[in-house]
């Protein structure tokens, strides 16, 4: 019989899962449908009643995200433009239930090369919290998915919260996705970006690709080429075909590599046409 628990405190979830063999859960919302027709037979550890798990609170130097935070709770909260990006990502998740259920932990874990909420989160330099009985660590976002459906999280490790540092100076972010129909849709191709402004120039840039490689990643060139720029319409005619040249989209049944790597620089132009 597979064992079931619902702890309320983290030490204790912690101590349940340095055991091994558990599996866990807080929305649901990839767990179920990768099961389907299939008996639920992993041993589960529910962290629903995990409170310190839930919510964003605002720091002095940063940003907290509880793991379990929901997709909704995101778009109802009160956070300044440079969380934009994330925001316009998480309406773009599943439909209204998904939103209410889906966390952004479980986004992360899952790590699919569509993962809505990889690139937004990218831009926004995110660190990953994960705790263990032996402690806490923090990881950068990037360093935490290491591949598809992988990430560098430890058998006896939860992922606990997401940091995002504030940034130097006034910031906007955008994100746009494609997919075969308007909602409820996996990504052909998206981008997010993050621009931050000090009198009318670029002061940093961080601009992110998802859906168009094993992982979603950022793109240097392009944010390089983008700095000491003036913020104006002419940022959309900064992209060119070299600053993707790391991107290596699949054919699959959504589209052709070819149309993906056209997709992403139309979505790059348009997206930086509108922060602008």
């Amino acid at each position: 019989m597979p064992a079931y628990d619902r702890p309320t405190r983290i030490d204790e979830a912690l101590k349940l899962l340095a055991r091994g063999g558990r599996t866990v859960l807080a929305g649901g919302t990839d767990i179920y449908p990768a099961r389907v027709g299939k008996p639920l037979d992993d041993d589960v550890l529910d962290i629903t009643a995990l409170a310190g798990l839930r919510g964003i609170s605002e720091q002095a130097d940063r940003w907290r995200i509880g793991a379990a935070t929901t997709w909704s709770e995101v778009i109802a909260a009160k956070l300044p433009p440079i969380f934009d990006c994330l925001k316009l990502a998480a309406r773009e998740i599943g439909g209204r239930q998904i939103q209410n259920s889906g966390t952004l932990a479980g986004n992360l874990c899952n790590a699919s090369p569509a993962a809505d909420g990889v690139p937004p989160l990218l831009t926004l330099d995110a660190s990953v919290e994960l705790a263990s009985t032996q402690g806490t660590r923090m990881l950068p976002l990037s360093k935490f998915i290491v591949g598809p459906r992988k990430t560098a999280l430890a058998p006896n490790e939860m992922l606990c919260a997401i940091h995002v540092p504030r940034p130097t100076h006034e910031a906007t972010s955008g994100f746009l996705k494609l997919g075969a129909r308007r909602y409820l849709v996996i990504s052909i191709a998206m981008a997010a970006a993050v621009i931050e402004r000090a009198d009318g120039i670029v002061s940093a840039a961080r601009i992110a690709v998802g859906a168009c490689s094993p992982i979603a990643c950022r793109l240097p060139e392009l944010e390089r080429e983008l700095v000491g720029k003036r913020v104006g319409a002419e940022l959309a005619h900064c992209v060119r075909p070299e600053h993707l040249a790391q991107l290596v989209p699949i054919d699959d049944v959504r589209g052709s590599g070819a149309y993906r790597l056209r997709a992403a620089s139309v979505l790059l132009r348009r997206m930086l046409g509108q922060l602008a």
